[in-house]
C-alpha cells in the first residue's frame, strides 16, 4: 500500500471517531460513544464501570488530542488525524492501542459478562453502538477471536484496534 492509499485508509477511519458528524473529533465525541455504551450494556454512567469507561474516554481524547490536535484547538480535523495517524503512528501502530488502552480495558469490563473474556456477540454490539456497519462489525468481531476460543481478550483487541486504525492492509 502506497502513501496516499494509507492516507485514504486512515481518513476513512475518521467517520468512526467523529461520532456526531460534526466535521471534527473532539471530547464530546469520546463521551458521547462512552455514554452510549453504557445504555447499551445496561451500566449505569455513576457505577465504578460506568465512570472507569468515562476516564478511560478522557484519557483516550487527551492522548489522540496529544498526537493530532496541532493547531490546539481542542478538536482534531480530518486533515489533523491523517496527518497524526500517518506521520506519528504508522511505524508504531501499537502506540496508538495504548493510547486507547484505558478507554478499551474499561469497555471490556463492561462487556465480558462472565470474567471469562469478551464473546464476539458483546464485541459485535459494541462495535455497532460505535458506528461500524452491522455486516461489518460482526465480522469485525470474529477476526478478534484470534486464537478462536470463543473468547477475545485484551491483548486480541489491543492489536484488532491498532491494525485496524494505522496498520497498512496487504
Amino acid at each position: 500500500m502506497d502513501s496516499a492509499e494509507y492516507e485514504g485508509k486512515i481518513a476513512s477511519r475518521f467517520a468512526a471517531f467523529d461520532q456526531d458528524g460534526s466535521g471534527y473529533i473532539d471530547r464530546e465525541d469520546f463521551s458521547g460513544a462512552a455514554a452510549a455504551l453504557l445504555a447499551e450494556f445496561g451500566t449505569t454512567a455513576r457505577s465504578v464501570k460506568g465512570q472507569a469507561l468515562y476516564s478511560g474516554a478522557e484519557a483516550f481524547w487527551q492522548g489522540m488530542a496529544g498526537i493530532a490536535d496541532v493547531d490546539g484547538d481542542q478538536r482534531v480535523s480530518r486533515q489533523e488525524f491523517v496527518t497524526g495517524a500517518v506521520k506519528r503512528l504508522r511505524d508504531n501502530p501499537r502506540r496508538f492501542a495504548e493510547i486507547a488502552r484505558p478507554f478499551l480495558h474499561a469497555l471490556i469490563a463492561i462487556v465480558d459478562e462472565d470474567g471469562a473474556g469478551v464473546t464476539p456477540k458483546a464485541a459485535e454490539r459494541a462495535l455497532r453502538v460505535l458506528g461500524v456497519a452491522p455486516d461489518s462489525a460482526a465480522a469485525a468481531a470474529a477476526r478478534l477471536d484470534g486464537d478462536g476460543d470463543g473468547r477475545i481478550h485484551e491483548e486480541e483487541i489491543l492489536a484488532g484496534f491498532a491494525a485496524y486504525y494505522v496498520t497498512p492492509e496487504p
